[in-house]
């Protein structure tokens, strides 16, 4: 038997966009299910992110903290972004994000893994890049405001990670499963075994 999230699309008999924000939206939709009575489900409308773990050759992974006000956290978390422009390439994404949090480059990248992150009520998907061989970007450091004025940055071993994860001291779930996908890439078929960085994701279609 495979075990395989497949694409499926059950009758919606209404929707209605009751909230329009700066970067998404709530969704509501009147939902056919299987017993043929309609469920109303509301759920956010997301454009989908990118987030890096970039592993440096010490084993370190580069690390930002992060206030986040919905939960009222100060995270540690791993350089994400949201794909602000439809049909964007979310490697070239991942490549900005990298750059604008922490003036960082790399010249390997992979796919590590694909998730949604809330699906029973968002429905924004994320591809978490894998960055090696990285290096200190050329030109100016790009210019923070807001909650990422501030930010820290560290680069932490990845069994420091591992412990806080285990422990509960780390939430951050791009964080959490890049992470915990890293020691099951490296302990399954090895890093270079990884999609490439331009594999196909059919949950956000890109251009090359």
């Amino acid at each position: 038997m495979t075990i395989k999230d497949t694409s499926e699309e059950w009758e919606i008999r209404a929707t209605e966009t009751p909230f329009v924000g700066n970067k998404t939206s709530v969704r509501t939709d009147d939902v056919v299910m299987p017993d043929g009575h309609v469920a109303r489900r509301d759920y956010q409308v997301h454009p989908g992110s990118v987030a890096v773990l970039a592993l440096d050759d010490e084993g370190r992974v580069l690390v930002i903290r992060q206030y986040r006000h919905p939960v009222r956290h100060k995270l540690w978390e791993i350089p994400a972004g949201l794909l602000d422009v439809p049909g964007e390439n979310p490697l070239h994404a991942a490549q900005r994000e990298l750059y604008e949090e922490a003036h960082v480059k790399a010249e390997d990248w992979r796919v590590l893994t694909d998730v949604y992150t809330t699906p029973g009520g968002c429905d924004e998907a994320v591809r978490i890049f894998l960055a090696r061989d990285l290096s200190e970007a050329e030109g100016d450091r790009f210019e923070v405001e807001h909650e990422e004025a501030d930010m820290e940055l560290e680069r932490v071993p990845v069994e420091e990670l591992v412990r806080g994860v285990l422990a509960g001291e780390l939430h951050n779930n791009c964080l959490v499963v890049g992470v915990l996908s890293l020691i099951a890439a490296q302990q399954r078929d090895g890093l270079d075994a990884l999609r490439p960085a331009e594999a196909p994701w059919p949950a956000r279609p890109f251009e090359s």
